[in-house]
């Protein structure tokens, strides 16, 4: 399944649910992070969403008998994607949720096309820089200093909390051209990738996690609000999201499904005020607006030819605009 193959004019009614469902679950796992480090450490609390999220897709990946990659060479790779697609960027939010509010950290999710374009462009050699896509990154940028409020100073806890949550958003711009670049082309589907990615991130973690924060808890050592939060961030917003995003990509279209970009922050910010009584500055929102603005233009949303955004969530990275072929 290809962008150029996938259907992009399916009835609004057979691909609808699916996309909402899909940008609330994305849109709360900022909830949830906020949630779960409150008894956790960051680590902890990645170590315990990985594990959740790759056993639901093993699970998945056993009913409709598909398998993990055999070749060593493709192991190789997602071990790179594994950390700075999973392990390394989930982290850094649960850093910096401990310094912000969930609904900021929504907001810095969706700067990840703006960092992922310079990289495609000068690194990975997988996109080419036109004039529309540098006036969109310009866009982005001004959003960017728009959210962190430069003209009030910067410092504190605060601003930390909010350069983790953008360096998060930075690990999915090094890991989306990556797996671009060395995995998408493989034999192998979307979810089985996905699954693997999520098995090396969970070794990775298991292997730092007693290090940096030491043994995490048992489950009946912690709240029920934070369990819960462990379970729906890995099962849900890390498993089977994966699955409703596949699902959508096969009905709207890689085109139609990805722009599902412009409503996690608008999903995180609502859920943000109502479960948490959060509140923002005037200008987060207004720069957030800007960052969606560079975004749109950058991947081509007013242009009759459009690109696929890229989504920079809680999810395996496995690009929408790239499906793995089986």
């Amino acid at each position: 399944m290809t962008t150029d193959t996938t259907p992009d004019k399916a009835p609004v009614r057979a691909w609808l649910p699916g996309f909402v469902a899909l940008a609330a679950i994305w849109g709360s796992s900022f909830l949830f992070i906020k949630v779960g480090v409150a008894e956790l450490h960051p680590v902890q609390l990645t170590l315990y969403r990985v594990v959740a999220g790759g056993l639901t897709l093993l699970v998945v990946l056993a009913v409709l008998r598909d398998r993990l990659p055999r070749e060593p060479r493709v192991w190789a790779h997602l071990t790179v994607v594994a950390a700075f697609g999973v392990a390394v960027p989930f982290t850094l939010f649960g850093y910096g949720e401990q310094r912000v509010e969930s609904m900021l950290a929504g907001i810095w999710n969706a700067t990840t096309p703006l960092i992922v374009l310079p990289l495609a462009v000068l690194v990975f050699r997988t996109e080419r820089l036109t004039l529309r896509r540098a006036v969109g990154l310009g866009l982005g940028f001004v959003g960017v200093l728009v959210v962190l409020g430069v003209w009030e100073g910067i410092g504190g806890a605060h601003f930390t909390g909010q350069l983790m949550c953008f360096g998060a958003a930075a690990c999915y711009g090094v890991s989306i051209p990556y797996q671009k670049r060395f995995v998408a082309g493989s034999a192998y589907s979307g979810l089985s990738l996905s699954t693997a990615q999520l098995l090396l991130a969970a070794a990775q973690l298991a292997i730092v996690t007693p290090f940096v924060a030491g043994l995490p808890p048992l489950p009946t050592e912690l709240s029920a609000g934070v369990v819960a939060s462990v379970l729906t961030l890995g099962a849900l917003g890390t498993g089977l999201a994966f699955v409703i995003n596949m699902r959508n990509i096969r009905v709207a279209g890689a085109s139609t499904a990805s722009t599902v970009t412009y409503l996690i922050p608008i999903f995180a910010v609502l859920i943000g005020a109502l479960a948490l009584d959060e509140r923002l500055n005037w200008h987060q929102p207004v720069g957030a607006l800007i960052v969606l603005l560079g975004v749109a233009v950058s991947q081509g949303m007013f242009s009759r030819r459009r690109s696929s955004p890229v989504v920079g969530v809680g999810a395996p990275a496995t690009p929408a605009a790239e499906p793995a072929r089986r």
